[in-house]
């Protein structure tokens, strides 16, 4: 499971998205930023259960550290990762696939994804043979991008209307900014 602190927020939050109808899906995603891209950091749970229905290694951006991801933006060109709350959108295929659009839910925190085109896809460097190669998960332009050899499996469970939450411990939660929806 994801840390205490990351399960917690991404639960209030999805209580909070659900309440207001800003989520469709009983299906909670959490990525937790705090631990090593070495590691399997990407849990998709069913609320209505209980139960982790996968886990996965997950990508962070380029600019946003090499093993660790330390540091997040929202702007443009940033090739960072985008904290906080988020709503799965559609599904297309590009570039990489089948491919996921996200809506940031947090005004000047993740709002931006739209525009960045931030979205879930699969990647070649996504997947833990690159780990064993140079010692950390390859890394995107901002996106969370997983192994091609669950992406749609992932996308399937989580598109149209779900939860995804994106955390890291130097994101202050007291402060958190309201819920955009």
């Amino acid at each position: 499971m994801p840390k205490m602190e990351a399960f917690s927020k991404g639960v209030e939050g999805y209580l909070q998205l659900k309440e207001q109808g800003v989520i469709q899906k009983d299906v909670l995603t959490i990525v937790d930023f705090s631990l090593s891209s070495t590691q399997k950091r990407l849990w998709v749970i069913d609320m209505l259960t209980n139960t982790v229905l996968l886990q996965s290694v997950v990508s962070h951006g380029r600019n946003s550290g090499e093993e660790f991801a330390t540091s997040f933006s929202n702007e443009s060109n940033s090739y960072k990762s985008s904290l906080g709350f988020y709503t799965t959108g559609e599904t297309y295929n590009g570039k990489h696939g089948l491919s996921l659009k996200l809506d940031g839910l947090e005004s000047g925190i993740n709002s931006n994804a739209r525009n960045r085109a931030v979205v879930m896809h699969g990647a070649d460097y996504a997947a833990e043979s690159i780990i064993k190669q140079q010692g950390r998960l390859g890394r995107s332009q901002g996106c969370p991008a997983v192994p091609y050899a669950i992406h749609k499996e992932i996308i399937n469970l989580i598109k149209n209307k779900s939860c995804l939450f994106i955390y890291h411990p130097s994101r202050t939660y007291e402060k958190q900014s309201k819920l955009i929806s």
